[in-house]
């Protein structure tokens, strides 16, 4: 540290030392930070992410060394300390003071968005104050990039460190606390786990703005477990100041930090709602007009240089890989974050280790800037950039010489970089022309992983690039609609991918080779048809099935979901290796897309017939597919809904279990949430459609089972002894019918199922049951008499529900009483108290509802017709044996009477019967 002199100690963490120093031969004043190397994971984190950024809200960082027993950095001496200090010091702010900190907040915590970081532990005392007062973001120890594991990062850093990746997997287990922050100003989704996000740091901002105002955040307790509790489940109360003195918040402020401090963050505000918000007045719009020239400069910066941004299948490890360059001259999407560097090449972005003698000699200086690169590699003149812009302009023009580079470089690094850039090259163009050599870019990467296959590291750093330009083949081929000769992999590049599948390789290797897959067959393609093979289904179940890393995982399954598609044969495979069994336990999974993948397989299974009878027979399937109905999901619940109509296509006796299971209360919950007139969108839309061919399916099937159940009866009716085969039918069929009661009293369906038709089945069932309570047949010898009165139960319970809803009786009135009052009046005769009872009070009921309706118009005449017929049933049938019904104990009389009153208040001339 000969380059610099140190001056008083500003500030101390655990195991970090901040000093105020200067560059010596300047006046430059800078903070010198010495932290302890067990914190390398963390400050490596720190430079990566900001070693290029620019901005006047964000501590700027300069350069770091390493001695023997320590690491240096030098960041941006902010003399005011921090917010932490300020608000312990005042208690609390006056609102335009948190109006002109929070502009400093947003500005930069917008612009780390836009770059795709994520500051992720946003707190007070990590906010420091320029002389000024302007605030600035510092210690960027557990930001990360959008969509990226830190832990993973953390680890590979320890292990490169290490001197390889033997303990690779311990060392992730190790770093879970680690990236862990405050959980004062974590959002609720974090505390459920969930990855951080944009809405999650814009949570923490309003938990700021919050502790600024009242001067403590709105969350707060002692106990780690209460302040969680606190976190899911408390309203945060309004802000008030400690100093009463101090104007109560504005509307504007308390709006604002209720869009911020939503739990849900879906309804968070987003930038936009943040950015326009009136809390600001025009404080963002004079800040936004004073950045726009600097902007627009560190744009141009950005553009020339590593502007890459991650796609395709990527780990950890690629984000230590070293700055490539970035697009051509005229460049016009927004600066994205340099996401790479290796620390295997550590001549930019690692500080330099100090040797014997050299202790004192200032090889630690490093720049912080890549090394700027020539164009001349790409054959890019000063003036062809500008013509890049254009998102149709495909770069592959210069493809042959990036080959040419790739198969001749001297040494890895070279070829690494060369590779990236191919694989950049590819994911970003949108026409491929057929004289492009990307055959023999793939046919080269290929030969290389080969050759090289020992290595994990090469593998990790060619296997994007290889995919990318399979996937890029497979996408032009399928947008051609016809396959082309010129584009047809070869098999070698299938069968390295396939060996970096199986078991023995690292994890990471398995990710990206699995995750290959995935994108190639998300296209139909000849591409895709290559990876068809019947090893491929079982290698991606046990990649599933025995991998702690739910990334991978839901990979694997996803891949296997694709593949199906293209050949449903790939899951055959794999449920004749593992078992049915096995399988099925797996829609048990914790992981919602592992169940939406799961239930896609089935539904493929099931569609295309394969295992087909095995399915429909296992009640263990239906059961667990109906428990997924109460997943939060939609397309789980509509994927569901789907493969429990696959089922019940192909065997109805299902739909008992199904309908026992609760299965009409979840399409009734579901049917609310789509019912017609709301507005659907995405996941919602796929929902309704999957529920309405489940609902017209299972609509159709009450009167097929009515129809079963009377061909059973009309076989054994009349029959004291019914035979083996006739009884054998009844136990198929009468069981049935609660199936029928299940939907008849389901609003959704009891509109579509209650028909002229089923009344009249219905009404012919009740005959039959007449005949068996005469002792015309005898169903007690065929099916037993627990089986037959239960039959017989549910079967007036039917009606029962039926006449919940008047309605329905008033559309089929003479159906009703042409062919349901006859048997019921019969059946109130009978010899079985529970049958009599329960036969007159819906006796009563019904004729209740019937002779209250007012006819239409126009039915005056049908309807006196039906009354007439039903005045003469109840005279001809019942009322003689009324003496009898009305000495028989609680309630029977009062069913009667009360069927005496509707009459005559309908009849009047029926009282001198």
């Amino acid at each position: 540290m000969e380059n610099f002199i140190l001056y008083e100690e500003i500030g101390r963490g655990s195991k970090t030392v901040v000093y105020k120093g200067r560059r010596k031969g300047t006046i430059n004043f800078v903070a010198i930070l010495c932290t302890e190397k067990c914190k390398r994971p963390e400050m490596t984190n720190w430079v990566r992410l900001t070693h290029e950024i620019k901005h006047k809200n964000i501590v700027t960082f300069h350069e770091w060394y390493e001695t023997s027993n320590h690491l240096w950095m030098v960041v941006e001496l902010c003399t005011g300390g921090s917010l932490e200090t300020v608000i312990a010091q005042d208690e609390n702010l006056p609102e335009e003071v948190v109006r002109e900190f929070g502009v400093d907040l947003v500005t930069g915590l917008h612009h780390l968005h836009r770059l795709g970081i994520l500051f992720c532990d946003l707190t007070p005392g990590k906010i420091l104050l320029e002389g000024p007062g302007t605030l600035k973001f510092s210690n960027f120890c557990l930001a990360r990039v959008e969509g990226e594991s830190l832990e993973e990062f953390f680890a590979l850093v320890a292990a490169e460190e290490g001197g390889g990746d033997n303990g690779e997997n311990t060392l992730k287990k190790s770093m879970k606390n680690r990236v862990r922050g405050s959980p004062i100003y974590a959002a609720p989704e974090i505390m459920k786990g969930t990855d951080f996000s944009v809405a999650s740091d814009l949570w923490s901002l309003g938990c700021l703005l919050y502790e600024m105002f009242s001067g403590k955040p709105p969350f707060f307790s002692e106990t780690v477990s209460e302040l969680i509790e606190k976190i899911l489940y408390e309203d945060p109360l309004p802000p008030v100041p400690k100093d009463s003195s101090f104007p109560k918040a504005s509307s504007d402020f308390i709006n604002l930090l209720d869009g911020l401090l939503q739990k849900d963050p879906q309804k968070r505000l987003s930038w936009e709602g943040v950015l326009q918000h009136p809390f600001w007045k025009d404080a963002l719009r004079r800040e936004d007009s004073v950045s726009a020239s600097a902007s627009a400069s560190e744009d141009c910066i950005f553009s020339s240089r590593n502007v890459m941004e991650c796609s395709g299948p990527q780990d950890s490890r690629e984000l230590l890989q070293s700055p490539q360059n970035g697009p051509g001259k005229g460049q016009k999407a927004a600066p994205r974050l340099s996401l790479s560097f290796r620390l295997d090449n550590p001549t930019e972005l690692r500080p330099k280790s100090a040797t014997g003698g050299q202790l004192n000699e200032s090889i630690f200086l490093l720049s912080s800037r890549p090394t700027p690169r020539t164009s001349a590699m790409v054959g890019l003149s000063p003036g062809e950039g500008e013509d890049t812009s254009s998102p149709q302009t495909s770069p592959l023009s210069k493809f042959q010489l990036l080959i040419q580079h790739l198969r001749i470089a001297p040494n890895w690094d070279i070829r690494s970089k060369v590779a990236r850039v191919i694989g950049l090259l590819a994911s970003h163009t949108t026409e491929l022309q057929e004289n492009v050599p990307v055959i023999e870019a793939i046919t080269l990467l290929t030969e290389l992983i080969r050759e090289n296959f020992r290595s994990s590291k090469l593998k990790q750093c060619l296997l994007p690039s290889l995919g990318q330009l399979i996937y890029l083949v497979a996408t032009q081929e399928e947008k051609k609609q016809h396959s082309r000769d010129c584009w047809a992999v070869p098999l070698a590049a299938y069968t390295v991918l396939m060996r970096c599948l199986r078991e023995g390789e690292e994890r990471v290797v398995n990710h990206m080779a699995a995750k290959i897959i995935e994108n190639v067959c998300t296209t139909l393609s000849a591409q895709a048809q290559g990876f068809i093979t019947g090893e491929v289904g079982p290698v991606l179940w046990h990649l599933f099935r025995h991998s702690t890393v739910d990334s991978l995982r839901i990979t694997a399954i996803s891949a296997l979901c694709r593949i199906t598609r293209q050949s449903p044969a790939a899951f055959q495979n794999v449920i004749e290796k593992v078992g049915l069994n096995a399988v099925i336990s797996s829609l048990a999974s914790a992981i919602c897309k592992v169940q939406q993948y799961m239930l896609t397989l089935f539904t493929a299974m099931l569609s295309c017939g394969i295992h087909l009878q095995r399915l429909i027979q296992e009640k263990d399937f239906v059961s667990t597919v109906i428990r997924l109905l109460d997943s939060p999901s939609t397309a789980i619940r509509a994927k569901a809904f789907l493969v429990l109509l696959h089922v019940l296509i192909h065997n109805r006796d299902m739909l008992l279990l199904s309908c026992q299971a609760r299965l009409v209360m979840y399409i009734e919950r579901d049917s609310r949430k789509t019912s017609p007139g709301k507005d659907l969108q995405g996941g919602s839309e796929y929902l309704a459609r999957c529920l309405d061919l489940l609902i017209q399916h299972m609509v159709q099937e009450p009167p097929r089972i009515l129809g079963d159940i009377l061909n059973a009866l009309a076989n054994v009716s009349g029959r004291k002894h019914p035979s083996t085969v006739q009884g054998k039918q009844l136990k198929m069929c009468l069981p049935m019918m609660p199936v029928v009661l299940h939907l008849v009293m389901s609003q959704v369906f009891r509109p579509q199922v209650v028909t002229e038709e089923f009344l009249f089945s219905y009404g012919t069932v009740l005959s039959h049951i007449k005949s068996v309570d005469l002792g015309e047949t005898n169903l007690d010898g065929a099916i037993g008499m627990v089986a037959a009165e239960e039959f017989i139960k549910i079967t007036l319970s039917a009606f029962e529900a039926v006449i919940q809803y008047p309605v329905l009786l008033a559309d089929y009135r003479s159906t009703v009483i042409d062919y349901i009052l006859p048997p019921l009046v019969s059946l109130v005769q009978s010899q079985n108290v529970e049958w009599r009872l329960f036969s007159l009070r819906l006796l009563s009921e019904t004729t209740t509802l019937l002779v209250s309706q007012e006819p239409e118009d126009g039915d005056e005449e049908a309807s006196c017709d039906s009354n007439n017929s039903l005045l003469v049933l109840i005279r001809d049938e019942l009322l003689p044996q009324y003496e009898h019904i009305l000495l028989e104990p609680d309630p029977v009389p009062a069913y009667a009477l009360k069927l005496l009153v509707a009459m005559t208040e309908h009849n009047p001339a029926f009282t001198r019967y």
